[in-house]
């Protein structure tokens, strides 16, 4: 544990971050084409196991920002779980509050990426839907502190306390913030208008967008939100290889909206897992920080931009340092 939930960097205090949500590994295999069924065996670039999960690659990539981060999970007895955790430890993530569940194993998805950014997750979840809001220690929700959970709809155990559980963190000083990421039912609800009244920040790409409030136009969706989340509260939708925009909602409409395009990288890239997750890292480490909306995206945008690079969400995450070059010195 942290001896105190707060850091000073550069004479600015660092608000601590709490990630409550899944834990699994990333099994990714890097692809050149389409895999082919039947008897054929077939040669691929490249296969890695890392740490994976929208929660746990939020929670590194804050912490790699010098962000105070603990992780509120749940792994299996096994040795995918003790790999994780030890990566966790490894990250300077808290890796204390992550409970161990001897009886489920632990959640894993196999990740077929093509060069092309595309890519197809085969999840099994194994412990990926167990966390409850009754696993977060009371001792991290302190006044200043910021509560975020990732893929929401794989939440099966959270989902139905989550709106009481945001709403009693707001009304104790914390602030909050989700990230739905994909629905693999395809209902694209399942409570989650409870939830908005009490988000503060609400991150989502584009197709999650247009499915979340049922619209074929972004314009659309962005007013469906606003007219459920608070005055004050912000929506990030990512939009891939062309950034993303923040739109800060004013009385039951969008007041503001700013947009960040990624700078110019001559870095190939490599795969896409976890960048969105990754600009989630890089808003919240900005915004903890103090920082304006459009400053927050902007370290957003290029932690995304800067994971492509690299294997797995995590490992071309930036330290703060270079978050702080790149978005001084966009060219």
């Amino acid at each position: 544990m942290y001896p105190s939930r707060a850091r000073h960097n550069a004479h600015v205090q660092v608000l601590p971050l709490v990630v409550v949500g899944e834990l699994n590994a990333d099994i990714v295999v890097s692809l050149d084409g389409p895999p082919t069924f039947g008897q054929d065996e077939q040669i691929v670039r490249s296969t890695e196991v890392v740490l994976g999960s929208s929660s746990a690659i939020t929670a590194c990539g804050a912490a790699k920002m010098d962000v105070p981060t603990s992780l509120v999970s749940v792994v299996g007895d096994d040795l995918l779980g003790r790999f994780l955790l030890q990566r966790l430890t490894a990250a300077a993530v808290d890796a204390s509050p992550c409970r161990v569940e001897p009886q489920t194993p632990t959640g894993t998805s196999t990740i077929l990426a093509l060069a092309n950014g595309e890519r197809s997750i085969l999840t099994a979840m194994g412990t990926i839907g167990l966390v409850t809001v009754a696993d977060v220690p009371d001792a991290l929700i302190t006044p200043g502190a910021h509560v975020h959970v990732g893929s929401y709809f794989l939440q099966d155990g959270l989902r139905d306390d989550l709106g009481a559980f945001f709403a009693d963190c707001r009304a104790r000083g914390l602030t909050t913030s989700l990230d739905p990421n994909d629905d693999p039912h395809r209902e694209w609800d399942s409570g989650l208008a409870d939830v908005l009244p009490h988000t503060d920040v609400f991150f989502c790409n584009v197709d999650e967008a247009l499915a979340i409030a049922g619209s074929d136009e972004v314009a659309a969706a962005e007013d469906w939100f606003a007219m459920r989340m608070h005055a004050g509260a912000e929506l990030v939708v990512k939009h891939g290889a062309d950034g993303a925009a923040v739109a800060l909602i004013g009385d039951r409409a969008v007041a503001v909206r700013h947009n960040v395009a990624p700078s110019p990288s001559q870095d190939p890239l490599v795969d896409t897992v976890g960048a969105g997750d990754s600009l989630a890292a890089g808003y919240l480490a900005a915004r903890l920080r103090g920082s304006a909306p459009e400053r927050c995206l902007r370290v957003g945008v290029a932690n995304g931009t800067a994971s492509t690079r690299a294997v797995g969400g995590t490992a071309g995450q930036l330290s703060w340092e270079e978050a702080e070059s790149v978005t001084s010195n966009p060219a």
